[in-house]
């Protein structure tokens, strides 16, 4: 008997979990308190889809050296974890919850300088994680392909990736806003780096460019289905649930999908949208049974 996806899940973010240990940074020095800051943040847990989606997606497509796609791994997650940081801060967010645990800015704000530290560890994480996705450089050929996905790396979560999506977030919070604007957000604040994860996975595998490109399009869809699963689970679950307080988007005047179009009708396009991915991934010649079983599972999560 086949192994069910949550078992099979729990396995491989065991994995990943090892694999990001290794890359964090050992918490000595004058400098130790923002290191500290640092690795909480990144071991407070989470789903690790990300690095998980990256490995997948290498994998599918012959991909077999970890030492090119571990650092990458690590240093998306560690991306990732950086952009929870500053959103949970007073500025952003100001959501004390995150994961389940207190964010960083409760646990080390209190006894720095306006909030300071969690501001640094944010900071460090996002400039450590090149510094560790550059540890795939080897002299090889395959420098060419790492190259390729470093580019990718410091794209997609940048001012036209994931900042221009959360720099509109901001600035529309409490405004009535268009669809258009809305699908904007959530195409760069959200998809940006889902795509980002799943196309250095195909890049460092060695993927065509007509392949890269299906695999942005899988991963477009599936992060907007994502996001509106997110959406979704902000009204209807609770703090427990989803290990960050629920309701925070109503009570920071964000704008969601389910705002437009209701529960029922959200739910209805989030399947679309993974059906949609779905019909893509069946087109590929690559396959990989447990990474489109995940990309269905993503819709229908509880948190």
């Amino acid at each position: 008997m086949m192994p069910s996806i949550k078992e099979q899940l729990s396995k491989k973010i065991e994995k990943i979990e090892q694999t990001i240990d290794f890359y964090l940074p050992e918490e000595k020095g004058l400098q130790k308190t923002v290191l500290s800051a640092m690795n909480y943040s990144v071991k407070a847990g989470g789903k690790r889809l990300r690095p998980m989606l990256m490995a997948e997606t290498y994998e599918m497509f012959g991909g077999a050296d970890s030492s090119v796609i571990e650092p990458f791994m690590a240093a998306i997650e560690m991306i990732h974890t950086y952009s929870l940081i500053h959103d949970d801060l007073p500025a952003m967010d100001n959501d004390d919850l995150r994961r389940g645990m207190p964010t960083s800015h409760i646990k080390f704000g209190e006894a720095t300088a306006i909030l300071a530290m969690a501001i640094l560890a944010g900071d460090a994480l996002l400039n450590y994680a090149f510094e560790t996705a550059a540890k795939a450089f080897d002299g090889t050929n395959k420098d060419i392909q790492t190259a390729k996905a470093l580019q990718i790396l410091t794209r997609k979560p940048g001012i036209y990736g994931m900042i221009g999506g959360q720099t509109v977030d901001v600035e529309q919070e409490n405004k009535a806003i268009s669809f258009d604007t809305l699908m904007y957000i959530h195409n760069n604040k959200t998809a940006a780096l889902i795509e980002c994860a799943m196309m250095i996975g195909a890049v460092l595998a060695g993927a065509s460019e007509k392949e890269v490109s299906m695999i942005e399009q899988i991963a477009n869809k599936v992060g907007i289905a994502f996001q509106i699963e997110d959406d979704i689970l902000d009204v209807v679950s609770t703090s427990e649930e989803i290990g960050k307080p629920a309701g925070s988007d109503e009570k920071n005047g964000k704008n969601t999908y389910v705002l437009f179009k209701g529960i029922e009708q959200s739910k209805k396009d989030a399947e679309q949208y993974t059906r949609e991915a779905l019909q893509i991934f069946d087109e590929l010649e690559y396959k990989n049974p447990f990474l489109r079983e995940l990309l269905l599972y993503l819709v229908g999560r509880k948190n």
